[in-house]
């Protein structure tokens, strides 16, 4: 049977980080790519992050597509999506130097096909930052709160979302590595795997090495 797998370190969101699934699973990958750091450094220095408020009987939060909603340090908070692990990885490789001295690139892959992230990341040995739902669970539609930089908009967020690290596959089935509950290096039938994922709009996030990427340009174009 086809495998490919890329061993990555581990780490769990449990118990400190009940709804950091998406800070865990990014920290997991800059690990991997050579980078010190700890989730408590992604989350306090790097991470922005909106709390909730009630006003007059109204819940106003942020965007999850441009900040977390939320706290990643509590239950109550809900998460982010594609563009705000983007931008956070970015402030992450202009502050931060990797051990292994290689630059990279964030990439938001929302949309892109399960066949095309296997060939662009996984087959490249690149782990990719991966939404779906909490162990594969059915996605629920809710709650909802008011934008609180557009009160006039209402958000409704897709409930049981969940983040982890896609780093393998084989015929029939995607690995991840699950910051969940300790879940650890888990596999989930492909075809689930891509309905959850579409349910949580198909986001993802890959990293590009640019040396690599120069290398190949100057390469071909010799």
């Amino acid at each position: 049977m086809e495998k490919q797998l890329i061993k990555v370190p581990y780490l769990s969101q449990s118990p400190r980080y009940p709804t950091g699934c998406e800070s865990v699973s990014s920290v997991m990958l800059l690990q991997h790519l050579g980078y010190e750091i700890t989730v408590d450094e992604w989350i306090k220095q790097y991470l922005e992050h909106q709390e909730f408020e009630t006003k007059d009987g109204i819940i106003y939060g942020g965007d999850p597509r441009k900040v977390f909603c939320g706290n990643p340090y509590r239950e109550d908070g809900m998460g982010c999506y594609a563009p705000v692990i983007c931008k956070t990885l970015a402030r992450v490789f202009s502050d931060k130097v990797s051990v292994t001295g290689s630059s990279f690139q964030a990439v938001d892959e929302t949309g892109t096909s399960m066949t095309k992230l296997r060939k662009k990341y996984i087959d490249r040995g690149m782990p990719v930052v991966f939404w779906a739902c909490i162990d594969m669970k059915e996605p629920v539609t809710g709650p909802d709160w008011q934008l609180a930089d557009e009160p006039e908009k209402t958000f409704t967020w897709i409930s049981n979302e969940h983040c982890m690290l896609l780093v393998g596959y084989d015929e029939i089935g995607y690995y991840f590595n699950d910051p969940y509950e300790n879940h650890g290096v888990i596999r989930y039938e492909k075809e689930l795997v891509e309905q959850r994922h579409k349910a949580q709009y198909a986001m993802a996030v890959g990293v590009k090495n640019i040396q690599k990427q120069d290398e190949f340009t100057a390469n071909t174009s010799n």
